[in-house]
């Protein structure tokens, strides 16, 4: 079934979709009266029927609502060392799938890509995008945000604010087994770029408390790696 997200619903019974939305579902997707689909707000989903249909209104008739059952107990937030190329596209678009709350970019020393924070912000919308179009692709309650790329003191002092932070370290730590995580709750997950985390990094890391994850002998590419991460996380709390 069709899924758009609103930012509010003011009225239980009722509710309606504009702009770009509107324009899809009366053009792309040929939608008519009758035609039913779900809108999310705020991790609610509100099935709902079509009672009216233009290319900039679509009004509707919600007929039940419930908590959005493909939303995870835990609010897991993802910092990102920024990798090169595309790649990070890629690691939102999945990441959201699988259940993502927030993803935030972070600028390591090892990290080749090295945008400012003013050529970041150009390519934030589009980031967004594609987190909503895998939020609703998933069926996700949210969409999940994408935040303005930060510092690594920045990410360890938001980390430290965390019920469970992790870090993934490719020379040695502990396994997610033995991490300590529950089924609610918040966690942070800090990924390296292509060349990891220096020493000073990992010093750091260890002075403000963050945990250190091994994934094995075996290396993982930086767009694997997080969403090898976030699978095991969403295993262990009982969310995958």
């Amino acid at each position: 079934m069709p899924r758009f997200f609103v930012d509010s619903i003011t009225d239980e019974k009722y509710t309606c979709i504009t702009g770009e939305d509107a324009r899809h579902i009366s053009r792309s997707l040929r939608m008519k009266k009758e035609d039913a689909l779900t809108v999310s707000c705020g991790g609610i989903d509100y099935s709902c029927v079509i009672k009216d249909i233009s290319d900039d209104l679509v009004s509707l008739e919600v007929l039940f609502y419930d908590k959005c059952k493909s939303e995870p107990s835990i609010d897991l937030t993802l910092y990102q060392a920024v990798p090169k190329l595309d790649k990070l596209e890629m690691i939102i678009q999945k990441s959201v799938e699988l259940g993502v709350n927030r993803i935030v970019p972070v600028l390591t020393r090892r990290c080749v890509s090295r945008p400012s924070e003013k050529d970041f912000a150009k390519k934030l919308q589009r980031y967004q995008r594609i987190a909503l179009e895998a939020a609703k692709q998933s069926g996700r309650g949210i969409i999940p945000e994408v935040m303005p790329v930060i510092s690594f003191g920045e990410a360890l002092d938001q980390m430290k604010k965390t019920d469970c932070a992790l870090m993934l370290y490719e020379q040695g730590g502990i396994h997610f087994s033995e991490a300590g995580l529950k089924n609610t709750g918040t966690v942070s997950l800090l990924i390296g770029s292509e060349g990891g985390f220096d020493e000073s990094e990992v010093q750091k890391a260890d002075e403000a408390g963050i945990k250190r994850i091994w994934l094995g002998d075996r290396i993982l590419r930086c767009e694997t790696a997080p969403l090898a991460a976030v699978s095991i996380t969403m295993f262990l709390t009982g969310n995958l």
